[in-house]
């Protein structure tokens, strides 16, 4: 599948057009800088899920005195920071150039539509959205949607009913997402028409409409806190649900082993951690389809 298709497939119900066309538009001038980049996260993920299984064996190994064994987990944890930490360089190289080609044709276009320099400015501003897109939360949805799936299929297999709960926990978050998503979709269309006058009220506006404007900006800001922070909230009810059900089961199983707690306990960190990312990521997609009905690239 094409790297401009999987955008598709990923935002089909939840991107409008426009966006979805500068997204595309972005990822097909920027193939080779895009494949390196996504190639390492993904690589950099499937070791992710793998290690707690790797270290439910490493603890294993030290219970039983095997040293040898045990120090397999230390090369492991040097392996996967490696290329974190190679693909963080990477990162920056490409997506600062990445923006560097795009501003000037913003500019023109707005320019071309006749728009006022407050418009154009805050254009420019929004249109670097575009590009965090694909420097942090394109990766973090990888990695959240790697880890979300890769702990609940692991629970699974280790702990049957502990799975079932994480897949019965995604199903309830998924029927409210609609909601959620269109309430911030609202809120960020506000955000962003006054965004885009900010530099005329600077300019031109009294004391009055400058406290006005800033006042309402803050408004809508602590609306979008503390959604997110809600959201924050009832991702942690469910954890706990999660871990309540897991602790039960493991307490009341005979014979279990060391390296077996530790596998199961990160694997339920994994998911919850992961799941925590769902309304920051949420928020950064309703403002990322609003950007896409003001700025083409």
């Amino acid at each position: 599948m094409q790297f401009s298709k999987l955008l598709d497939y990923i935002f089909m119900t939840k991107i409008t057009s426009n966006a979805i066309e500068n997204i595309k538009s972005i990822a097909k001038n920027n193939k080779k800088r895009l494949f390196f980049t996504f190639s390492l996260v993904t690589l950099e993920n499937i070791l992710f899920i793998t290690y707690p299984v790797f270290g439910g064996v490493a603890v294993n190994a030290i219970m039983n005195g095997d040293v040898l064994l045990s120090l397999s987990y230390s090369l492991l944890v040097l392996i996967i920071w490696g290329i974190g930490a190679a693909r963080r360089a990477i990162d920056t190289r490409s997506f600062a150039r990445i923006y560097a080609e795009l501003a000037v044709p913003v500019i023109i276009n707005q320019r071309e539509k006749g728009l006022n320099t407050s418009a154009i400015t805050a254009r420019v501003a929004l249109s670097r959205q575009f590009v965090d897109f694909f420097e942090q939360h394109l990766p973090t949805l990888i990695m959240s949607s790697f880890s979300i799936v890769g702990a609940a299929t692991m629970l699974l297999w280790l702990e049957f009913w502990s799975g079932i709960t994480a897949c019965l926990i995604l199903v309830f978050f998924g029927l409210l997402l609609p909601k959620y998503s269109k309430i911030n979709d609202l809120l960020y269309l506000k955000l962003n028409d006054r965004l885009e006058k900010e530099v005329n009220v600077i300019e031109q506006k009294s004391n009055y409409h400058l406290n006005k404007h800033y006042d309402w900006l803050a408004y809508l800001r602590i609306r979008l806190s503390n959604r997110e922070a809600t959201g924050y909230l009832w991702i942690g009810i469910a954890s706990a649900i999660l871990f309540c059900v897991t602790v039960v089961n493991l307490a009341t199983t005979k014979g279990v082993q060391a390296g077996h707690i530790y596998a199961v306990i990160t694997y339920l960190w994994t998911f919850a951690i992961s799941l925590d990312d769902a309304p920051r990521l949420l928020e950064q997609f309703s403002n990322l389809k609003d950007i896409g009905k003001r700025v083409e690239v």
